[in-house]
């Protein structure tokens, strides 16, 4: 290698999505984009991650790592951070003239990779206008974060009332169902629901025993994020039925889905980005024979996707790029369109959140975090309450939007 450039890009979201996205998940717009250098004229590589939420960044130590270095000498090492190794792969496909999945020492196994559409916290209304989009984009999978502050039946039935059966859904709670009496309850209602495809994550992770007692009781496979540590004991227990593959590089990630296949256990692949991230997905989803749940990488939250050919999808598949390296191209116009300094972060301006709780009462929050909080650690509010809805209040400049503000940052307000 002879450079290792580092790009951060703020990429704008889709505007439905937008104003849900920049209150849960604003760093996901911020984007870095690294780009590798060889000594052999015009052979350059390309990857990506968004630095706040990766599972590993590339550093300065990484960089300096590999130059001077023949890419495929490190391009298997997790530890260089998830941009660079994307683009060591990508440089070395388009030096040998194969696709990635070529790279990755397993045979392939699918041209084609189920990809789901993904949205994080919404209303109802506005999840069933994504879901007409996903269709008519191919798309033919939804994951969704499901959370008490809206009614997981409400949005169920809004889906179901905008798509096909062979629409499917997963449904993640991120373990805030907390306890097997919660969940159990909730799960074996939207049983009913034809739509719904698995639950992801609904009571909490290290509850193996909970986890366990939700499986035998509903009809629908549970799934938990992969955990190096806990996999034996899932096992040992079956009280999982797959697994969410995801905080891996290359290595981790072919260990995680070959564990998976070794005890016949579904997986799906996590990994969040634009354009580029999902071709470097469905090169993984290629070689791994269980990796048959619709991948996530929120390709659609993204208003660019920063490739100059978009990934094409249909019938709910991904079809798996065949050209050298990642098999896509970097529009590199994107790269001055959306660039900002380095570190940047998204500064969110101040909002005051409503949770509805379907009875008539109201709890006020100063932000998302203390929301979140609450709801998952304190725990002494309802799991998955009927007609339950959140309302969203920006900042106004006026003094009583400041008394109350100030006043829920000390504590949540009962209104």
């Amino acid at each position: 290698m002879t450079a290792v450039e580092r790009i951060t890009l703020h990429v704008p979201f889709r505007e439905r999505s937008r104003p849900w996205n920049d209150i849960l998940v604003s760093e996901f717009g911020v984007v870095e984009v690294v780009r590798v250098r060889t000594n052999s004229p015009g052979l350059v590589g390309y990857g990506e991650s968004l630095p706040h939420y990766t599972w590993a960044r590339t550093t300065d130590e990484s960089a300096a790592r590999v130059m001077e270095r023949h890419p495929a000498e490190l391009m298997a090492d997790d530890s260089l951070g998830a941009g660079l190794q994307m683009a060591l792969y990508d440089v070395v496909g388009r030096a040998l003239g194969v696709p990635v999945h070529r790279l990755l020492g397993q045979p392939m196994v699918r041209q084609w990779c189920p990809l789901a559409w993904w949205s994080t916290k919404m209303p109802p209304s506005v999840l069933a206008q994504e879901a007409e989009d996903a269709l008519a984009e191919g798309y033919l999978a939804h994951k969704l974060k499901a959370r008490p502050w809206f009614d997981v039946h409400e949005q169920v039935a809004a889906l179901s009332a905008v798509t096909p059966e062979t629409y499917v859904l997963d449904l993640d709670w991120n373990g805030m169902l907390r306890t097997p009496g919660e969940a159990i309850e909730v799960l074996r209602e939207l049983d009913r629901q034809p739509r719904v495809g698995m639950y992801e994550s609904p009571v909490l992770q290290s509850d193996v025993a909970g986890q366990k007692a939700v499986r035998a009781r509903v009809n629908r496979p549970v799934a938990e994020h992969y955990n190096k540590a806990l996999f034996p004991v899932w096992m040992r227990e079956d009280a999982v039925d797959g697994f969410v593959s995801c905080n891996a590089g290359v290595a981790g990630t072919l260990a995680q889905g070959l564990q998976a296949a070794a005890f016949n256990k579904d997986l799906f692949l996590q990994i969040v980005g634009p354009g580029l991230t999902t071709a470097w997905t469905l090169h993984l989803g290629a070689v791994l024979t269980h990796a048959r749940w619709p991948a996530v990488t929120c390709l659609n939250v993204y208003a660019d996707d920063l490739i100059t050919e978009p990934i094409e999808i249909r019938g709910g598949y991904a079809r798996v790029p065949e050209g050298p390296g990642l098999g896509v191209t970097l529009d590199e116009d994107a790269l001055e369109r959306w660039r900002v300094p380095d570190g940047f972060t998204p500064t969110p301006p101040r909002r005051l959140l409503g949770f509805h709780l379907g009875d008539g009462r109201v709890r006020r929050y100063a932000g998302i975090k203390q929301l979140f909080e609450e709801c998952r650690y304190v725990g002494n509010l309802p799991v998955q309450p009927r007609g339950a809805s959140l309302d969203v209040h920006e900042d106004d400049g006026t003094a009583e939007f400041d008394a109350l503000y100030r006043q829920a940052e000390r504590a949540p307000v009962w209104e």
